[in-house]
């Protein structure tokens, strides 16, 4: 048995806040450099805040599960333009990189997305080759525009979009 094939990709609701919760906040530590939030953004955030995410119909949030642990999230959201669906909040912990957990969550993203859209976009720091690399094998492209800001002021994300046939 491969190490994929033990792995869950798991759709989470607002009663799953407090594991969510706990899985981003990992995230936002581990990987501060990966994400326009910040852990000081949220550690100290009301529980009412967190359940919030979960509340838009439109949108959602994944969870991977391997032999019990919550070692990976990713989401989707509608975009700022027509008929486009957003990835975002994409990470896997560090012990499960390389295992095929972010294929598996960026194609449960996709399958959801192309129900809803004709394009999955998504941003991503440019100093993270890691990502930019796992997005180019899924065929995501990089868009000619800029994306939001980074915060320290040297440069902006990298949109990428991959067409979904719809």
């Amino acid at each position: 048995m491969t190490l994929l094939a033990m792995v869950s990709i798991i759709v989470v609701t607002e009663d799953d806040w407090s594991a969510w919760k706990s899985l981003r906040l990992r995230a936002l530590q581990e990987a501060p450099y990966a994400f326009r939030s910040t852990y000081d953004d949220w550690k100290d955030a009301p529980e009412e805040r967190w359940r919030q995410r979960f509340r838009n119909p439109e949108s959602l949030e994944i969870v991977a599960d391997r032999n019990g642990s919550l070692v990976g999230l990713a989401g989707g959201t509608p975009g700022e333009r027509p008929r486009t669906v957003e990835l975002v909040s994409m990470w896997v912990e560090p012990s499960a990189r390389g295992t095929g957990i972010v294929d598996a969550l960026i194609a449960a993203v996709e399958r959801w997305a192309s129900i809803r859209a004709a394009e999955l976009w998504l941003a991503v720091m440019p100093t993270n080759g890691r990502a930019i690399a796992a997005y180019s094998r899924h065929g995501f492209t990089r868009v000619n525009e800029p994306g939001e800001p980074l915060r320290d002021g040297s440069g902006h994300e990298i949109l990428m979009k991959k067409s979904l046939g719809g």
